[in-house]
């Protein structure tokens, strides 16, 4: 097998990319950002990438100390993978960049690939432009969902101006939201109405149906013109 290249420079962004720039590496971690998952999970989130090549990712990222293996205990004894401490402070970058992204002047048509990618951006433009809209008044929100794309469950908190996702299933959520992943990148980005995917059986809706209308709203609303065409892969 070749060796991995590196750029031999000193400065820290080469350094990063020698750790994390080989195809497929961001991706990876990007898969981790939101909690642990299992090899055939990782997979399904990067259908582009082989089984092989997928392994080889993997052991350079645990090599390097971005994540690692763990083995759950009884009664499933399953491995997973997780970010380490210091793997996790790329969350904030992988956000950033998929912000950049998302508003280049290149429109693309090309689908998201993963339920986690789909709830990065949900971070991503919160944080961007829903998150001050709500903690100036104009749209306060306050909301714990319980969304689940596939075989993929995730716990949206929102409050103060802030939201936040993590991968489970959260406690009394206020609301539900079931769905393929078209369908739910298409009602969160607006592009859907929630009672027309609701009726035609392809979202399932549960609970407090304002609370998810006025999220979508947030992030609808407070989106700039030049970023509609445009959103991070």
């Amino acid at each position: 097998m070749a060796s991995k290249r590196s750029y031999g420079d000193g400065c820290g962004i080469a350094r990063a990319l020698d750790l994390v720039g080989e195809r497929w590496g961001l991706l990876v971690v990007r898969e981790l950002v939101l909690g642990p998952k299992r090899f055939t999970g990782l997979h399904a989130g990067l259908p582009g990438v082989s089984p092989n090549v997928l392994a080889q990712r993997l052991r350079e990222l645990e090599g390097a100390g971005v994540l690692r293996r763990r083995t759950l205990g009884p009664p499933t004894g399953a491995r997973i993978y997780e970010l380490t401490e210091w793997g996790r402070e790329l969350e904030p970058l992988l956000i950033g960049l998929g912000r950049w992204g998302g508003r280049t002047p290149v429109a693309t048509a090309d689908p998201y690939r993963s339920a986690d990618s789909l709830l990065l951006w949900l971070c991503s433009r919160f944080g961007s432009f829903a998150g001050d809209a709500a903690a100036e008044g104009r749209g306060e929100l306050a909301a714990v969902l319980a969304v689940r794309i596939g075989d993929d469950r995730f716990a949206v908190r929102v409050g103060g101006g802030r939201l936040t996702v993590e991968r489970g299933v959260p406690e009394r959520p206020d609301a539900t939201l079931a769905g393929d992943l078209a369908t739910l990148t298409e009602v969160l980005q607006g592009r859907r109405p929630i009672a027309e995917a609701a009726q035609s059986g392809e979202l399932a809706v549960g609970g407090d149906v304002t609370a998810v209308r006025r999220l979508v709203d947030l992030l609808v609303t407070s989106r700039p013109a030049t970023a509609l065409a445009a959103v991070p892969a």
